[in-house]
């Protein structure tokens, strides 16, 4: 899985993305699209039109590296075109890489489990 520290937030894009885009094209989407900075050292997931197939484009200080998932069957969930991006956090990322449909869960029930008083 892919290693998430505090404080790195996920941005998923939304519409659909032409997956043979490279590294530097894929920043520059972030920095055009998504009005974000691709040096910032969070992750920015791009899904492409048929929906079986996400890019994730990280930077990790040293250069960018990029995760490329494709699904056997089915497709991941994505948020609507009115939207230029959505932030989401660590477990929805784990549920969409999963194939699983992350909006089908209320926030309240990815929360963390709080110890009993």
């Amino acid at each position: 899985m892919i290693p998430l520290g505090p404080g790195v937030r996920v941005y998923l894009a939304a519409g659909a993305t032409d997956m043979r885009k490279s590294f530097d094209t894929l920043a520059a989407l972030v920095q055009e699209t998504l009005a974000a900075d691709p040096f910032s050292g969070h992750l920015f997931v791009f899904r492409n039109r048929r929906g079986d197939r996400v890019k994730v484009l990280g930077f990790d200080g040293q250069g960018y590296w990029l995760f490329y998932k494709r699904l056997e069957q089915g497709t991941f969930a994505w948020p609507g075109p009115e939207q230029a991006a959505l932030t989401v956090d660590s477990a929805v990322l784990t549920l969409l890489l999963s194939g699983v449909d992350w909006r089908r869960f209320s926030p309240r029930s990815l929360a963390r489990p709080q110890l009993a008083a």
